[in-house]
């Protein structure tokens, strides 16, 4: 089993909307996600605005690909380093760390995600 970042068994991030790199509700990763999907973390419009300005537009509904689109307080598995440049821009959302794949932490510092976990 996968460990999160707390060194505990990877938790479930969210299944509504269905998340993950391999879409099975986690933030596993493996050799083919390039994107490392590891950061659990809960939306905020400040977030999806961030994204949508660095080009990669999250609350829009893409139906043929099977992606609802995202709002604010979904749960979603992010790329560490789109986690770690929200934060650089003070747009990075609260972090689920027991959902949070310890390979995140080749990314971004422990410390920081533990700032920003949800309360």
């Amino acid at each position: 089993m996968a460990r999160n970042v707390l060194g505990s068994d990877l938790e479930l991030c969210s299944t509504d909307p269905l998340t993950g790199f391999y879409r099975d509700g986690c933030c596993n990763t493996g050799a083919e996600d390039r994107g490392i999907h590891t950061v659990c973390t809960l939306l905020t419009d400040e977030f999806l605005a961030f994204s949508k300005s660095r080009g990669n537009d999250l609350s829009t509904p893409q139906p043929g690909f099977g992606f609802p689109g995202l709002k604010p307080g979904d749960r979603w598995c992010l790329c560490a380093e789109r986690w770690q440049e929200a934060l650089e821009a003070g747009a990075a959302p609260e972090v689920v760390l027991a959902s949070t794949h310890a390979s995140t932490l080749e990314w971004v510092s422990l410390e920081d995600l533990r700032r920003h976990a949800v309360r």
